[in-house]
């Protein structure tokens, strides 16, 4: 008789730490997975063997500006909310935040009300915000328009000290040039995630920072000033610091794979090197083109570039980052599992059961052995 209780045999299982061989997944509608031996699969569960493979948690990405053909900046709402949520869904990633690159007041306030609302909603996969901006360097902004690029203002600390208060997590990108090291102290006493990134700051003054509690930096090696023989930079100050996680844009595109490799070799702490996808409004969609700020950007060979070239986001999914930190950086699956899912939830405040299999998991990706790379990626469910 079929059952809604179903358990999975034949993968492996990664449970967001390490991979598990000779185990099942147990998983029961409304009561999430355990992870069993096989010998002690339970008589009503009704048995699903796969051939080879990996099960894994759903992946946590902590930089997702849109997807399913909308883009958050343009209506920052509950309805861009949830359909970002499910194209992402479809990806594979079953938590992330939403982010607000570089806008107005009035749109950060947008912003915040809206996962605010999102969250009161239960809207699936919505754990917090992250805002990219405004306060950043304009010579290191990237595709963020640096008209609206500014200092940080008394008024923008009290957004932001009520909005931490208000969402379990809220991540903040920032630049030195914008934000003082008093600042970002005070923010990260209330709970602020800070994330050093659009900067040129120097390497003693990305210390200076991390001292004063920022924990992150964001997209490694993009926006950012960079290693050299007499000034280490951003790159070399975060590649120096065991305390301080880093996302990656791991799509061959914004960094080099021996880049990233050189990188996880110098890391002290390289465990705390996670994946972003940055992804824009295409993920999960058909569409080859949108507006960024009044600006046209394209979708061609894995790229989203503006009219200048310069790249505006990423055309990425986690299976992709995956596929390439595996196939062309030489990261082991295990370790790179870890960098889509519990690495980017060690980082947050209020990880709510996500980046591992456990009691409150309602799905899992299964990345299916079918094909060169072993990493095609589909959803397996009690339903």
């Amino acid at each position: 008789m079929m059952t809604s209780a179903k358990a999975y045999t034949g993968a492996r299982i990664h449970d967001g730490h390490r991979l598990i061989a000779d185990h099942a997944l147990l998983m029961s509608k409304g009561k999430g997975c355990r992870i069993v031996p096989v010998a002690d699969i339970p008589p009503d569960h009704e048995p699903v063997v796969l051939q080879g493979g990996v099960i894994a948690p759903g992946f946590v990405d902590l930089q997702v500006n849109g997807g399913g053909g909308v883009l958050f900046n343009d209506s920052p709402t509950v309805d861009t909310l949830r359909t970002m949520a499910e194209a992402h869904a479809r990806l594979g990633t079953a938590a992330f935040l939403p982010t607000l690159i570089t806008d107005t007041p009035e749109s950060t306030r947008a912003a915040i009300a809206a996962v605010e609302n999102a969250l009161a909603q239960r809207v699936p996969g919505i754990i917090g915000l992250h805002l990219e901006g405004p306060h950043l360097s304009v010579a290191r902004k990237g595709a963020h328009d640096g008209a609206l690029i500014r200092p940080m203002t008394d008024a923008d600390m009290d957004l932001l000290a009520t909005a931490a208060e208000r969402l379990p997590n809220l991540m903040v990108t920032v630049a030195p040039e914008s934000v003082t090291i008093d600042q970002m102290r005070r923010l990260s006493d209330v709970g602020v995630i800070l994330s050093l990134g659009h900067t040129d700051a120097d390497r003693d003054t990305c210390h200076a920072a991390f001292d004063a509690g920022v924990r992150c930096v964001t997209h490694l090696f993009n926006a950012m000033s960079q290693f050299g023989s007499r000034e280490p930079g951003l790159v070399g100050a975060t590649l120096e610091r065991d305390d301080v996680y880093a996302g990656l844009i791991a799509d061959g595109v914004h960094v080099h794979p021996s880049s990233i490799r050189i990188a996880l070799a110098a890391k002290p702490s390289s465990e705390r090197v996670f994946l972003v996808t940055d992804s824009m409004s295409p993920a999960g969609s058909g569409i080859d083109r949108f507006r960024l700020n009044g600006r046209d950007v394209s979708r061609r060979d894995g790229r989203l570039t503006l009219a200048d070239g310069t790249l505006a986001g990423a055309d990425l999914d986690m299976a992709t980052a995956l596929r390439v930190m595996t196939r062309d950086v030489g990261d082991t699956l295990e370790r790179a599992l870890r960098r889509a899912t519990s690495t980017p939830a060690d980082l947050l405040r209020d990880a709510a059961g996500v980046g591992a299999i456990g009691p409150t998991t309602d799905w899992v990706v299964y990345l299916a052995p079918d094909t060169a790379d072993g990493l095609t990626m589909t959803r397996l469910g009690a339903d």
